[in-house]
């Protein structure tokens, strides 16, 4: 039976939560969008990927509610809600909206904040989120494409986006141990930021709020729960030893996203490249990148990517709309995937939220099995599209070394 049911609001996210509650060897299920089919087979922990980051507030609101029933209905009595360590979002949502619906619909009247991710840089201190030892809004996120991050103060990110009061349990606090986090919340108002600084502080927060109906934030301050969940007794099944075995050798890789990161990966790589540029799909399709594809040798997996400068990013956006911009590179990625797919490609490496939602849900995957991680927060993970078993990593735009892609596929 399921314990903990999870919701996140964009594929890369999904996998990073899911690799990380796999580390503590339980099972863990990801499934693309909420499933059809009534649950079955499910695992101690399942991971519902939806693709909602960017969505009108309503939409978003009715996907994650349709996920929280499914994870009802397999046995979860937890739930976590999971977003970007960057806190993305507009200033409508869709974090505190989707949080504050799932709250309402399981009858519970608080909430936790925390989206630290100190292995990977990102910490809160007195409700100020840092990218490495940069406020948020000095960072690269500043200039993210789609959910430009302004503020580094949560509560003043979170508080137009929810009904209720916002709190903060600050590191002070934290540091004074989980009795101390849980007075704190005994007081505080409905939703509640929480800072953390070091791993120390997550497993002392989940120490603390392991027994809430939901909880909120990055995948790092879940990734105590397992082993929390068996000490408490709630669980005691292994992750399966065996993993499918790695899938013929031929690959490609797909980048959208813009991040710092991802623009350091894409020029460390040392194969073809071939660059997606909107306004020229706008008005010639994919039909050059396709046919510059089929060209090459999937052996040394090519890369096709529309990851660029600010400033390109900002013309395109000028001359096409933000939206429409960002469709027209999804829309060419996920043609390319299925292309590659076709002629034989049965790994993909692909870099950004957007772009890895398009892409999976391209190649018809529906449910993915964890397997190595490549970096912190970014496994491989395993499926099935149209009938033939691949290999699939989804990157978060700022996550990994500036070698990740060639790190990846040397990983299988």
């Amino acid at each position: 039976m399921t314990v903990l049911g999870c919701i996140a609001d964009d594929f890369t996210g999904a996998t990073d939560l899911a690799g990380l509650l796999a580390r503590a060897g339980v099972r863990v299920n990801m499934r693309i969008g909420v499933p059809d089919a009534a649950p079955g087979d499910t695992a101690p922990f399942e991971v519902i990927a939806l693709k909602i980051r960017t969505t009108p507030v309503e939409d978003a609101v009715t996907q994650a509610l349709s996920a929280l029933d499914w994870l009802k209905a397999a046995g979860a009595k937890r739930f976590f809600w999971k977003y970007c360590s960057t806190f993305d979002s507009t200033d409508e949502g869709n974090i505190g909206p989707v949080a504050e619906a799932l709250m309402d619909a399981l009858g519970t009247r608080q909430t936790v904040y925390c989206p630290a991710f100190p292995e990977n840089g990102r910490a809160i201190f007195m409700g100020h989120l840092f990218v490495g030892r940069q406020l948020l809004a000095e960072s690269t996120m500043k200039d993210h494409p789609l959910t430009p991050m302004h503020d580094s103060n949560l509560m003043r990110l979170l508080g137009p986006q929810v009904q209720g009061d916002v709190g903060l349990v600050d590191r002070l606090t934290v540091a004074r141990g989980a009795q101390a986090i849980r007075e704190a919340l005994a007081v505080a108002p409905p939703h509640v930021v929480v800072d953390a600084v070091a791993d120390e502080d997550l497993i002392t927060i989940a120490r603390a709020c392991r027994d809430m109906p939901l909880m909120t934030g990055g995948s790092a301050v879940a990734m105590p729960l397992p082993a929390l969940y068996r000490t408490d007794g709630l669980i005691d099944d292994q992750a399966d030893a065996a993993l499918p075995a790695p899938p013929a050798d031929a690959a490609v890789v797909l980048s959208g996203s813009c991040s710092a990161m991802t623009r350091k990966q894409v020029a460390a790589y040392r194969a073809p490249k071939y660059k997606l540029d909107p306004l020229a799909l706008a008005q010639d399709g994919p039909e050059d990148a396709l046919d510059w594809l089929g060209d090459q040798d999937l052996a040394v997996a090519p890369l096709i990517y529309a990851t660029a400068e600010p400033d390109e990013v900002r013309a395109a956006q000028a001359e096409l709309g933000t939206a429409h911009a960002g469709e027209l590179v999804e829309d060419a990625l996920a043609e390319c995937a299925r292309a590659a797919r076709a002629d034989g490609a049965r790994r993909f490496v692909v870099a950004g939220g957007e772009t890895s939602g398009a892409v999976t849900q391209a190649l018809g995957v529906e449910r993915l099995a964890i397997g190595p991680e490549i970096a912190p927060g970014v496994p491989w993970c395993f499926a099935t599209s149209d009938g033939h078993p691949i290999a699939i990593t989804l990157k978060s735009g700022n996550f990994g070394s500036e070698d990740f892609f060639a790190r990846a596929l040397a990983t299988l």
